[in-house]
């Protein structure tokens, strides 16, 4: 059970005291979650141009690429849904519960994913496999994220929640890394028949067991401080109809969906870019336009490099977001974005060292948005709506836009032969979040909406104690 206290007053008003090691456990049960979930979404990212394209898509030329690209993208396309789903569920039966199914539709679907046979075994039907399990993978996604995020946001004290939601990015970023990690090394290793017929294989098989962790962690807490206030008040919103949770943000929270939308429209266009796109276009697309590209397993030591460089910031940039605010990280990441997003892309024409410039200024950008927007997006809308809320916003925005970035860019540069069209997408984004961060209300320090002021054990002063040990007053609340 969760070790929380009971809200004390100060000048009238609740405050809910919650374990520190709860918060903690909180965080790890989320942030190691995702790594599975996101280690397993990634996997076909980093093998797809290298491996899958000529798995799956053999006798596709040069749109072979597109084509591959094209099942990422599906898995966008039912994102929604999984977010239409699983959030308002997720408001009616906690967030734990829900979670915990989510990372297991994942890890099953990506182990089928990597029972799928060849293109050469069963022809069509091989690639029509591919893109059920990507949708599978997609649905889950939808729960999965915004989930994970609205967890950590309501378990984390307020004036700490940059710094613990920062975590969950972590996460992600170590699932990603993981996976591009394993792909290098199978590339790099394996003779190109064994990777083609079997090598490719492996990395799927470890969303199992990655899956389990992630299931175990978060069915042994207990549901957020928040929920349970919101239980206690109004048990009769566990019943609460889908439709009147779409009437309630619709009326009442319309400029925080198109904020939050602008958000996360901004950070996933440079997030699948990095980690999806430019994987293709430094091993194929620079190649066929006569450029200098780069080795299979160079690339994705290149991307392995700049996502460790970004855990390393990643907590300490949430942590400076909880004394400076998240308004002038995110708007930073914008205007980076804004200026520098053509220039990295031409730095990676430019040979390795280059290459290796244009990944680090993408990652830069990315980093400010991941490190912040976990902490920023919670606090757009109150507890009753909040995993609906942001399912259905950020779902919506990265299907239409982010999650499609990819196939577009890669169809645009097909078909016109200009090798600029990542950089166009990356100055769009960040006009995008310059624009939503000038009418994003500043969040940090303060509570979420609907929910108590919230404090950690460890933010407790000490209590006053006699000279033999023995406290003569009650601990008091921490200072506003």
């Amino acid at each position: 059970m969760a070790e929380h206290a009971e809200p004390r007053r100060r000048g009238g008003v609740p405050r809910a005291i919650e374990g520190e090691h709860t918060v903690r456990r909180a965080t790890a049960a989320a942030a190691i979650g995702n790594v599975a979930e996101w280690y397993d979404f990634g996997l076909y990212s980093y093998l797809a141009g290298a491996v899958l394209t000529r798995v799956f898509f053999p006798d596709a030329g040069p749109w072979a690429a597109v084509y591959a690209l094209g099942a990422f993208a599906a898995a966008f396309l039912v994102r929604p849904l999984g977010g239409l789903f699983f959030g308002p569920l997720g408001d009616r039966i906690g967030r734990t519960k829900v979670l915990s199914v989510t990372v297991l539709l994942m890890a099953v679907a990506t182990v089928l994913l990597g029972l799928v046979p060849s293109h050469g075994a069963i022809g069509a039907a091989a690639p029509i496999l591919v893109l059920v399990m990507r949708m599978l993978q997609g649905f889950s996604a939808g729960g999965e994220y915004t989930g994970a995020l609205t967890m950590i946001a309501e378990y984390a004290p307020d004036r700490r929640r940059g710094f613990f939601g920062s975590w969950l990015e972590f996460g992600t970023l170590t699932g990603y890394t993981l996976g591009a990690g394993i792909s290098a090394a199978l590339i790099a290793l394996l003779p190109d028949e064994d990777l083609l017929t079997w090598g490719w294989r492996l990395p799927f098989m470890l969303a199992l067991p990655l899956g389990i962790v992630g299931i175990y962690l978060r069915l042994r807490l207990e549901d957020t401080p928040a929920f349970r206030q919101l239980m206690e008040r109004s048990p009769a919103l566990a019943t609460m109809p889908l439709r009147r949770a779409l009437q309630i943000l619709w009326v009442r929270y319309r400029r925080a969906l198109a904020v939050a939308g602008g958000l996360v429209v901004a950070w996933n266009i440079t997030n699948y870019v990095l980690t999806n796109y430019i994987p293709v276009y430094l091993t194929t697309t620079l190649g066929e336009y006569g450029e200098t590209g780069t080795e299979k397993a160079t690339s994705t030591a290149l991307q392995v490099v700049v996502m460790v460089a970004m855990l390393l910031v990643v907590t300490s940039l949430g942590r400076l977001s909880d004394r400076v605010g998240r308004r002038p990280v995110l708007l930073a990441g914008s205007l980076a974005l804004v200026v520098g997003g053509l220039p990295a892309v031409w730095l990676l024409r430019q040979g390795l060292l280059g290459q290796l410039g244009g990944l680090a200024l993408i990652g830069a950008c990315l980093v400010c948005f991941a490190a912040v927007a976990p902490s920023t997006l919670p606090a757009l809308f109150p507890t009753l709506v909040r995993y609906g809320g942001l399912a259905l916003t950020f779902n919506v925005a990265v299907s239409l836009f982010a999650g499609t970035a990819p196939t577009v860019i890669a169809a645009a540069t097909t078909a016109t032969g200009n090798l600029d069209w990542p950089g166009y997408y990356l100055v769009a984004a960040g006009v995008i979040g310059v624009v939503s961060v000038v009418f994003l209300t500043e969040s940090a320090g303060r509570p979420l909406p609907g929910a108590a002021p919230l404090s950690s054990s460890a933010d407790l002063p000490p209590p006053a104690l006699s000279d033999d040990g023995v406290p003569l007053e009650p601990p008091r609340d921490p200072p506003d």
